[in-house]
């Protein structure tokens, strides 16, 4: 990435210089023998079998990263390396022989958004170069947890910069550290945001895992147009701290992978109590559940109505009644949701400024839109008018505040999912997570093609996205949206679902869509006399 500040360049040329010639070009063969795109339980048992090591694996991923991040595609998914990544898997080697496995997660490379904290020399950036010196000195808890069982921290992954909360007309995927994320399908197509870097990365091959942030759409929009799994869960299921924040009220990490099977695994970690979402999966889990059907409305997305009609008749088949219910009406949700992001970021924001290490200099938001505006790369692209709104808007105890976020919660929530699934006697909710991937545009910024994101955020209600299928190489995913804590039931149905539909979706690295010989007219020849 040629405009990636010298430090991150440094860091990853430096450590891709340790990698043996030999070791680089034998893990490049085992990654095409579909090493790397095992599942996690696939790859704990060779690795408790003794058919690969930790290293060799943290080996093959990089080979990868080093083929495809920044050379080949240039897919800017991964914005730092973790220099420690082999010595930690070592070590967990080690401990397999010696102590026998953690449990699945054992010696698992993984890759955390670069707005989640971890004690490894990398920055946390959010990919502003403003926090280019932001050395955490604490593993955020959901970090912390997913190392104790035995997770690998590969890296960090690129994000749309500030997770997509700086400028309504923003490109989604870019950051000023990390530079602009492409979606692996279709090269010249978004690869959403703003954990765009995490599910790219996992759609490339970089990592077992990965790990994303949400506050309205930054898990599932990106999930559903790189082809795969991502799950918001409840708010308040995984704790917050450690991560840069937008809204108390909306955000939360969530995890990534290719597989239902995989993101229940990764959730096991995370949540660091013997839930057992991953034991609990039932391919069986569809026979009896009534399913609410929700669609987007007739003028729009209905080019991907064959799609979600297959999708909706393999939930049939496979016991489901599906009951057509209503969207709740969105707009007052919206409004609401403006003014609660608008004004807890600013409050948020600046305390975990406050609390960083006295290296970073930026301590209020006010100081980070001085930043911006003596910073070229920074403003580039877009402004920050969401910055200057936050950074205007009034505090917690503003009246007017209290009033949209208790709208936005019970018109979400109460007067929105739960009437909806209360008043059909549904145990959840499907739609069509979003619209295929739009062009990337540098000049009009994203065209987003809607999506059913903000009545879940909002709520903090749980939602999972699971590929249907592609239009034109362009991944779709499908949406199970559930009551609060409802994860164990979503991953089941989502994993029933999966093993039924049999979707395959694989990156295909295409330019563009868009062909020379569809730009070109017919030749039209003389008529002869």
């Amino acid at each position: 990435m040629s405009n990636r500040p010298c430090k991150y360049y440094s860091v990853l040329v430096a450590f891709a210089l340790l990698i043996e010639v030999h070791s680089a070009r034998s893990q490049t063969v085992a990654a095409r023998d579909g090493l790397m795109d095992k599942s996690i339980a696939e790859l704990s048992n060779d690795l408790q079998t003794n058919r690969i090591t930790s290293v060799q694996l943290v080996h093959a991923y990089l080979a990868q990263i080093e083929a495809l991040n920044r050379k080949g595609p240039a897919l800017h998914a991964v914005i730092a390396i973790n220099p420690d990544a082999l010595s930690i898997a070592k070590k967990l080697d080690e401990e397999r022989i010696e102590q026998g496995a953690r449990g699945p997660l054992h010696g698992i490379p993984i890759l955390l958004k670069d707005n989640i904290e971890s004690t490894d020399p990398m920055a946390t950036t959010a990919g502003s170069l403003a926090l280019l010196k932001n050395f955490a000195k604490h593993d955020a808890p959901v970090v912390a947890r997913l190392r104790a069982a035995g997770a690998i921290i590969l890296g960090k992954t690129n994000l749309s910069e500030w997770a997509n909360f700086r400028s309504e007309h923003s490109i989604s995927g870019w950051s000023a550290v990390g530079g602009l994320t492409k979606n692996p399908h279709v090269l010249d197509r978004s690869a959403c945001g703003s954990s765009a870097g995490s599910a790219v990365a996992v759609a490339a091959l970089f990592a077992a895992a990965s790990v994303g942030t949400e506050t309205d759409g930054s898990i599932t929009c990106p999930a559903s147009m790189n082809g795969v799994v991502g799950l918001k869960p409840t708010l308040g299921l995984l704790p917050q701290q450690g991560i840069v924040p937008i809204a108390h009220s909306q955000d939360t990490a969530g995890p990534m992978a290719r597989s239902v099977a995989d993101v229940a695994t990764m959730l096991d970690a995370m949540v660091g109590s013997k839930h057992g979402y991953a034991a609990s999966l039932s391919a069986n889990s569809l026979a009896g559940k009534r399913i609410g059907v929700w669609r987007f409305r007739a003028d729009r997305q209905q080019n991907i109505d064959v799609v979600y009609e297959r999708a909706l008749q393999v939930l049939h088949a496979a016991g489901a009644t599906l009951i057509e219910v209503p969207t709740p009406e969105s707009t007052r949700i919206e409004a609401a949701e403006e003014t609660v992001l608008t004004t807890e970021f600013k409050t948020d924001l600046n305390v975990y400024l406050a609390a960083t290490p006295s290296s970073v200099t930026m301590r209020t938001l006010g100081q980070l839109i001085a930043f911006n505006n003596m910073n070229e790369r920074e403003h580039k692209l877009f402004g920050q008018e969401l910055f200057v709104a936050a950074n205007a808007a009034k505090n917690l105890d503003d009246p007017t505040y209290k009033i949209a976020l208790a709208d936005s919660k019970r018109l979400a929530g109460a007067e929105g999912i739960s009437r909806v699934l209360a008043n059909e006697h549904l145990d959840f909710i499907v739609a069509p997570t979003a619209g295929p991937s739009w062009r990337i545009d540098l000049v009009s910024g994203d065209q987003f093609p809607g999506s059913f994101s903000t009545l879940p955020a909002v709520s903090g209600y749980p939602h999972l996205t699971v590929p249907m299928g592609t239009i034109k190489s362009l991944p779709i995913g499908l949406s199970f949206i559930g009551p609060p804590l409802s994860e164990a039931l979503l991953l089941s149905v989502g994993f029933a679902y999966e093993q039924k539909a049999k979707v395959n979706v694989h990156a295909t690295f295409k330019p563009t869509l868009e062909t020379e010989a569809e730009f070109n007219p017919i030749d039209r020849k003389k008529k002869s006399d």
